[in-house]
């Protein structure tokens, strides 16, 4: 993944409808790194073996890896910098493989002037198929905030 160059939009620049998508596919070296930063070691992303006695037949993606390119979208595009989570749900709707292309999208569905909130469905997935869903609540910076990012 070639990360997007960072993109900064303030409050007043968001239309409800704006959406940003970020394609990315999943690798051995990405899903280990993620095993290594978060502790989270279960076999099923790190062990063939173990994973082809799964329902699976092979190693997954952590499904908070690929949430993860979730914030990756929010923190660099839409909104971008100085964009602040306040809440994300999150629904796991089916595995991300080694070698699977995720397509990420981020699509503004609510602004709320008082606290510049911005509410944004989320969604991953793999060709057709949805692999997550969820929706993202961020506050985002106007543009005459103090300490607003330029």
């Amino acid at each position: 993944m070639s990360l997007p160059p960072l993109r900064t939009l303030y409050f007043e620049d968001l239309n409800v409808g704006m959406s940003e998508t970020l394609t990315k596919t999943v690798n051995s070296d990405d899903v280990i790194g993620f095993a290594e930063v978060s502790g989270e070691r279960n076999p099923i992303h790190l062990s063939e073996h173990f994973a082809a006695r799964t329902p699976f037949r092979t190693r997954i993606a952590h499904g908070l890896y690929t949430a993860s390119l979730i914030s990756a979208v929010l923190g660099t595009h839409l909104p971008g910098p100085g964009a602040i989570y306040l809440s994300q749900t999150l629904n796991f709707k089916a595995p991300v493989r080694i070698g699977d292309v995720l397509d990420v999208t981020v699509t503004v569905a609510e602004l709320t002037e008082r606290g510049r909130k911005a509410r944004l469905t989320c969604e991953a997935k793999v060709g057709d198929t949805v692999v997550l869903e969820g929706e993202a609540v961020v506050k985002v910076p106007g543009r005459g905030d103090p300490g607003g990012v330029d």
